[in-house]
């Protein structure tokens, strides 16, 4: 004798069913963006290189560029040598800026201090600026 129509207990089952449901849906679009911050970024082998003219960057001067996917920076120390490095202070983060006048990175959030090779100078970064091979070739210089 089935007339057809659910009991309370079967109601409460599926509205509960629905809600874990549409609770795993939620929760799974919160973390999402935490796991694409947390992840390591992929994509480009290490091979891939990043060309850039010479002219580009005059002597004692920064040029930022992206390099797979991260800030980097390339400057001219002395008349043909530069340094290639990565443009993310190691404290936490912050994109450095390039000090023309004092020859120098500061990093805006907390004041760390790098020198044109990446070494730490003053304030808060726990270690140098990562740095990149750059060779001269043909006009350009190649980073990594």
């Amino acid at each position: 004798m089935d007339t057809g129509r659910q009991g309370p207990s079967e109601r409460r089952l599926f509205l509960l069913s629905m809600l874990a449901g549409v609770g795993a849906l939620l929760g799974a679009i919160a973390v999402w963006p935490l796991y694409r911050y947390l992840a390591p970024q992929g994509g480009g082998g290490t091979t891939e290189q990043v060309a850039i003219p010479l002219s580009d960057v005059p002597l004692g001067a920064a040029r930022f560029f992206d390099y797979h996917g991260r800030p980097a920076v390339l400057v001219q120390v002395q008349a043909g040598e530069y340094v290639a490095l990565s443009a993310v202070c190691t404290h936490l983060g912050c994109i450095v800026k390039w000090v023309g006048e004092k020859r120098h990175f500061l990093c805006p959030c907390h004041g760390g201090q790098f020198a044109p090779t990446g070494a730490v100078l003053a304030g808060p970064p726990p270690q140098p600026l990562a740095s990149y091979r750059v060779i001269v070739q043909s006009g350009k210089l190649l980073v990594g």
